[in-house]
């Protein structure tokens, strides 16, 4: 899967979990960092990439709208606060579990179209 951190995320998760061999970058590295939430998660879909962020609310109205219009999204995981952003490490070594099949409590809105 490919992934891209929201701005809610420290940057130097994605960093981490590309050396962990994640394809992930983060909205602080590309330079789409202040752009609204339904901006960044078009870019994700347009991209095809995972988007990852805390902000749960905003992003379930997203997805349930694009799948409303039949939009393609691969999807939002939402990053619980037991991994706080002081540890960015952890996050992206919960990314990898979950990448490989394995539930760090995450909570993933997705659909098919």
């Amino acid at each position: 899967m490919r992934y891209l951190f929201d701005e809610d995320l420290p940057g130097m998760a994605a960093e981490i979990a590309r050396g962990l061999g994640l394809d992930a970058v983060s909205v602080h590295e590309i330079g789409r960092r202040g752009l609204s939430d339904p901006e960044q998660f078009a870019f994700a879909m347009q991209e095809g990439r995972v988007m990852v962020t805390r902000n749960r609310d905003d992003f379930r109205r997203l997805v349930v709208a694009a799948f409303e219009a039949s939009a393609s999204s691969p999807g939002v995981l939402v990053v619980p606060r037991s991994l706080p952003n002081t540890a960015p490490a952890q996050i992206a070594h919960a990314l990898e579990r979950w990448d490989q099949g394995g539930d760090p409590g995450f909570c993933f809105f997705s659909f098919l179209s």
